[in-house]
Formats: structure tokens, C-alpha cells, sequence
């Protein structure tokens, strides 16, 4: 479509400069068509090489020239009311002219220097909401992969519009296309997770066209798009957690989702895992709950593979996820308790 509107610009560039160049300039016909083509070229290739910032661009002069002329016509129709300040008409020509023009480029730097203050020049980028539907959700490349996300909008407990931004589904596309076959399967499964987003969600999700190409970095244009349209990150990403909330941006991380929704464990509470694997420290072996919260269990670096009972001592819970220390049951290494002998089969 777009391509179409270009060719019609381009047609009546030429067929206008046609006409102009024989009924005005009496040049001949084809002349007037060349330029008219040319100069029709040159305002699509200023296009194309602007890219997504040309309506930035755009915008910007447009609003910063209007400002420019208010301003400009209120300070000389002020001076003009002054009693013998009035010069001849062709100083006051160039006075009306130098000051229109000073006032015009002052506003385009103010706006330029100011960008993020204004949100309407930067393409693309959805304004504030002023109504209700809440702030919109902006998605990075680990909630996607991770998948949660897709089972938390399902279930209704989001309400609000859902972004991926364009950066976020280029660096999702590089990790499908990765060399190591980890990460490709990681890239493909948040691929697969954003697919089912959208086909399950289509009036929610929207793919998010801002570039920030002045921001380097993906996690900092998710912070500063974050700020721009005053919405909330989603993310599994520690650092990043830390760092947007850090610059006041407002965090949901899932891990913190999923730890709240967890049994809550309590020191001296008996549990029964199945050893996986000797631990770091010394005697201590590792085994997993059915949510895959990670449990050292001291002295049973010999156990592994069997199923052991155990009595917590101690709870770690941070955004990264929660760790569980616990030691040996006085009731015998080898008992399941009761309600539990069946998940550690």
C-alpha cells in the first residue's frame, strides 16, 4: 500500500510540474515532467532514509515552525504599537522576517532537547491513557521465552493492553537464529509463546513500532519506553528488574508471581524430596519440590536417587527464587510422610 502511494506522489509531481512548466514557464513538456519526477524521487528517498523517524522529524519541524510564527507575530504586532518604533516598510520587512525565523529555529531546539517531554514527536509511541483500562505492559525477550506470562493472561489476572516492542522481537528473532542449539531452542519457544499470545489475545497484544535508535541497548530503550508511555516492564531478568526500578520505573517480574503463589515453608516444617544430585558444600545433596524450588538437604550427599525426609531450617526467597535448606527427619531417612510419599516417585 505504501509503495502504491509513493507511485501516485510521484505521478502528480510530474504531471503538476508538467503542467506549470508549459502554462507558466513555457518550457517545453518534458522538461517540466523531469523535474516534477525528480523532485517527487528525492521527497521519497528523504522518506526512506528517515524510516520510522521521519514523522518524528516531521513533527518536530512542523510544530516547532507554528510555535515559532505565534510567537513571532505577538512580539511584532507588540512592537508595533509602540509610538515611533515603527520603522520604513522595507526595515520593517526584514525585522518581521529575522524575527519569525529566530523564533522558529529557538522553538524546533527547544523541542529537539526536549523530545521526551513532548511523546507526540516520537513515532509510533501511544500517549499516556488518561481512562481506565490501566497502564500497558511491556514485555522483554525473558518473559517471552519464559512462557508464564501467556498462562497469567489467560487466566485474567491482566486487564490492560500488552506490548512487545519492535527491538524485543528483532533480539528474539537473533536468539532463534543463534548458532548454539540452546539458544535457538530458547529463541523458537518464545517465538512459539508469542504466536499463541497473539492468536489467543489479538485485540490486547500490539506490536510496539518505537525504535529509540538514540537509546543503545535493549534493556535501556525498555526503561526508556517504559518512562515515555508510562507503562510497567514484564520481565524474569534480575538485573533488569533492578535497574528500571532503580530509575522509577515500575517492575513485574514473574519470579515474584510465582514465589507468592507458592506454599509457604516455615522452619521446622517436615517435606520429602527425591535426591537429584550432590550439593556444593560438603555432604549436602540437591533435590527439587514440585514447583522446582531447589532443596539442599544436608547429609544426604549418599542418598541420590532416593527419596528422603527432611525438616527445614532455613528459607531463602529473593526475585531470582527461593532456595530451601533442610536436614535429615528424626522419624528415619527413609520414610515418606504421609501425603507426600507420592510426589517424590
Amino acid at each position: 500500500m505504501l509503495h502504491v502511494f509513493r507511485g501516485m506522489f510521484i505521478t502528480v509531481c510530474g504531471l503538476l510540474s508538467w503542467h506549470i512548466g508549459m502554462d507558466i514557464y513555457r518550457l517545453p513538456g518534458w522538461q517540466g515532467l523531469v523535474i516534477g519526477v525528480g523532485i517527487g524521487v528525492c521527497c521519497v528517498a528523504l522518506e526512506l532514509a528517515f524510516a520510522r523517524r521521519f514523522i518524528s522529524v516531521i513533527s518536530v519541524l512542523m510544530f516547532g515552525i507554528v510555535a515559532g510564527f505565534v510567537v513571532a507575530h505577538f512580539l511584532i504586532t507588540a512592537l508595533n504599537l509602540i509610538p515611533g518604533l515603527r520603522p520604513d516598510p522595507k526595515t520593517e520587512l526584514y525585522r518581521d522576517f529575522g524575527l519569525t525565523f529566530v523564533f522558529s529555529f529557538i522553538s524546533v531546539l527547544a523541542i529537539l532537547r526536549a523530545k521526551d517531554d513532548f511523546k507526540f514527536v516520537i513515532p509510533f509511541v501511544e500517549l499516556k491513557r488518561e481512562g481506565g483500562g490501566g497502564r500497558p505492559l511491556i514485555l522483554d525477550t525473558s518473559a517471552i521465552i519464559d512462557g508464564r506470562i501467556v498462562d497469567l493472561v489467560d487466566a485474567k489476572c491482566f486487564d490492560t493492553q500488552i506490548l512487545v516492542p519492535r527491538f524485543v522481537l528483532e533480539e528474539l528473532q537473533q536468539v532463534a537464529d543463534a548458532t548454539d542449539r540452546l539458544k535457538r531452542n530458547r529463541g523458537r519457544r518464545g517465538l512459539d509463546m508469542l504466536n499463541r499470545l497473539r492468536r489467543d489475545h489479538a485485540g490486547r497484544v500490539l506490536i510496539q513500532e518505537a525504535t529509540l535508535p538514540d537509546t543503545p541497548g535493549v534493556d535501556a530503550k525498555l526503561v526508556r519506553l517504559a518512562k515515555l508511555i508510562d507503562g510497567r516492564l514484564v520481565t524474569t531478568d534480575y538485573n533488569l528488574n533492578k535497574v528500571a526500578q532503580v530509575q522509577g520505573v515500575d517492575v513485574l517480574n514473574i519470579n515474584d508471581f510465582a514465589n507468592a503463589l507458592r506454599p509457604t515453608l516455615v522452619q521446622g516444617e517436615p517435606l520429602s524430596i527425591k535426591v537429584v544430585r550432590v550439593g556444593e558444600g560438603p555432604g549436602q545433596g540437591v533435590g527439587y519440590l514440585e514447583d522446582g524450588t531447589m532443596v539442599v538437604a544436608e547429609e544426604c550427599a549418599s542418598r541420590i536417587g532416593q527419596a528422603v525426609d527432611l525438616v527445614v531450617t532455613n528459607v531463602l526467597q529473593t526475585s531470582a527464587g527461593r532456595l530451601v535448606f533442610g536436614r535429615p527427619s528424626s522419624r528415619g531417612e527413609g520414610a515418606a510422610l504421609p501425603g507426600r510419599a507420592d510426589r517424590v516417585s
